[in-house]
């Protein structure tokens, strides 16, 4: 197999010209990564994935015509095995809490290091789900604040049959602040294989399928 088939391939969908550039130099400069096409729009950007069915697709959410959340539903409609990125600069939490419902795969603000970015594409194509600790807080934001919230989270978790653990209830903090199974391991000090347990089975409590919907369940029903 060559290096290009062993390359990720990604549509960036981007309104600001400035921006893409930035974006596919940025990402052009790994090789295992390769921009195959960009878009200043969603309709185009549509267009595009339809004609080179990438595996990863960067998908701002400020976008003219069809906004990015839109778009996000679209493809997540008509593709299961495209990964989707969105990217944000927006800070206001009712529309990150739409965009955590849109189907997305990670979502990340703008302003993230260009070789973090290329570590998440990784992740993301590898399977992994990923939230930007910084999107997370926005979306608390919304949750009111009490005094102690380990013990509304066992409250609201028995009310709804989630019976995770004290342990669980650790790992799934680490999930809504966006961090990998190696972060997770690392912050209990317990083995990757450990801390993927424990995410299986909060997934599996939870009835979600993967660490996302876990995380905007969470945030949602005030369990972190």
């Amino acid at each position: 197999m060559s290096t290009k088939e062993k390359q990720i391939s990604i549509v960036i969908v981007e309104d600001f010209k400035l921006t893409r550039v930035g974006l596919r130099c940025a990402l052009n400069a790994n090789p295992d990564m390769e921009v195959v096409a960009e878009s200043e729009d969603a309709i185009d950007g549509l267009k595009q994935i339809e004609k080179f069915h990438p595996d990863i697709v960067l998908m701002d959410l400020g976008l003219p015509t069809m906004n990015g959340i839109e778009a996000m539903i679209k493809i997540r409609e008509s593709y299961n095995d495209i990964k989707i990125i969105a990217l944000t600069s927006h800070d206001r939490e009712e529309e990150v809490i739409a965009a955590l419902s849109s189907g997305a795969n990670a979502y990340c603000l703008k302003d993230i290091d260009p070789s973090k970015l290329a570590e998440v594409i990784r992740d993301v194509h590898s399977g992994v789900c990923w939230i930007d600790s910084v999107v997370a807080n926005l979306a608390l934001k919304s949750i009111p604040k009490v005094e102690n919230v380990a013990i509304l989270g066992s409250k609201i978790a028995e009310q709804a049959k989630i019976p995770l653990t004290e342990r669980e209830f650790e790992v799934l903090k680490h999930l809504v602040a966006g961090k990998s199974n190696t972060e997770i391991a690392k912050e209990l000090i317990v083995s990757v294989h450990t801390a993927k347990a424990h995410v299986c089975s909060i997934l599996q409590k939870m009835c979600v399928n993967d660490r996302v919907q876990a995380a905007v369940k969470a945030v949602k029903e005030g369990m972190v």
